[in-house]
């Protein structure tokens, strides 16, 4: 179903329509949540609540963007309220205190690596710790570009921030992954 069409049936509160919204996004919000909040329970809340907002605001959708981008934009904000309930002095908006300390010190050249190492479960494991080890601003982000595939675009209007921080954040944290990899890696070897 296209945009314009999806948009009009969702507006005259077509079930089919919001049952399809929900088939085809509703997995892919529960990822970012989980990946946010690290918590199933808080993050089946977020797309619980997420599509309820939908339903309740969905005469307030102007349309500059695509719906999808609007969900996971409610489902990102309804995340980080939950993160600054447990933890009121977060700011997921603000760059790490300690960002220099996500500089690699080592850069690893993974194309020498058997592919069978970079293809293991363990790895898979060791990348997942390092994901979830990854500060708040930058999890969000690497989230949204790597393991969601949005553009830059479409995550800067979900984050609320610049594309160029958008970047900037992907870029550390890709830095950091390597690095938390590379160390795991290596003391496997």
């Amino acid at each position: 179903m296209n945009e314009e069409t999806l948009l009009k049936r969702l507006r005259v509160r077509d079930p089919e329509a919001f049952q399809y919204l929900f088939e085809t996004t509703s997995d892919k919000l529960y990822r970012v949540a989980v990946g946010l909040l690290r918590d199933e329970a808080e993050a089946e809340g977020v797309v619980q609540d997420t599509f309820l907002r939908l339903f309740e605001k969905l005469d307030q959708f102007e349309g500059r963007s695509k719906v999808s981008t609007w969900l996971y934009r409610v489902a990102y904000n309804l995340a980080v309220e939950r993160l600054r309930k447990q933890r009121p002095t977060l700011s997921i908006e603000e760059e790490p205190e300690n960002d220099l300390l996500m500089m690699p010190v080592v850069l690893v050249d993974w194309g020498q690596w058997p592919e069978r190492l970079l293809t293991d479960a363990e790895v898979t494991a060791e990348l997942d710790k390092a994901i979830a080890a990854l500060p708040e601003t930058y999890r969000a982000v690497f989230l949204l570009r790597e393991v969601e595939g949005l553009s830059t675009e479409e995550t800067a209007v979900i984050a609320g921030i610049s594309t160029g921080a958008v970047k900037v954040r992907l870029h550390r944290a890709r830095l950091f992954l390597r690095e938390q990899l590379a160390e795991s890696l290596l003391a496997s070897v």
